[in-house]
């Protein structure tokens, strides 16, 4: 039986989210999309599971990875997850890896090219965005309240 792990997912053009996922190669590929790409860019302990064929398919492009002087080195494109890494195995990410990467790709991004460069661009959510977002939020409430209501009634009529 696999073991869950809890997972930074990125999505093109939204701020990401964690999310917990069977430690399994089908729930990774599930969740990228394809066929996965394991990519260590950074001396902390994870690492960023991708789709490897996420560009040939024409994904769209997702975030940029920039080396130590803020340059881009590479864009990922499609979906992507921020995983730690265990002794043999994919792992959860801590509260601090966590946090720290969220910040890193908490802002979607767009891509333009000037020339023979690419530049990223941060994505401002538009004021549609942000009240679908506050909807939704007030929805799932909404939601909760009546599921905790429904118990409450069920509880008393035992």
């Amino acid at each position: 039986m696999a073991n869950n792990i809890d997972v930074l997912v990125v999505e093109p053009q939204k701020e990401p989210y964690m999310k917990t996922i069977p430690d399994t190669l089908e729930s990774l590929q599930k969740e990228v999309g394809g066929y996965i790409q394991a990519v260590y860019p950074w001396d902390d302990p994870v690492g960023i599971i991708c789709d490897e064929e996420a560009k040939l398919k024409g994904s769209p492009p997702n975030r940029a990875l920039r080396d130590e002087d803020g340059e881009i080195a590479d864009i990922i494109a499609g979906t992507f997850m921020v995983v730690g890494l265990g002794e043999e195995n994919f792992a959860s990410l801590n509260d601090t890896e966590a946090k720290k990467f969220a910040s890193v790709f908490k802002t979607p991004e767009t891509f333009i090219r000037i020339n023979d460069r690419i530049f990223a661009v941060p994505m401002k959510p538009s004021l549609k965005d942000r009240l679908n977002a506050a909807k939704a939020t007030v929805n799932e409430q909404n939601k909760d309240t009546a599921d905790k209501s429904r118990r409450k009634d069920k509880e008393e009529t035992l």
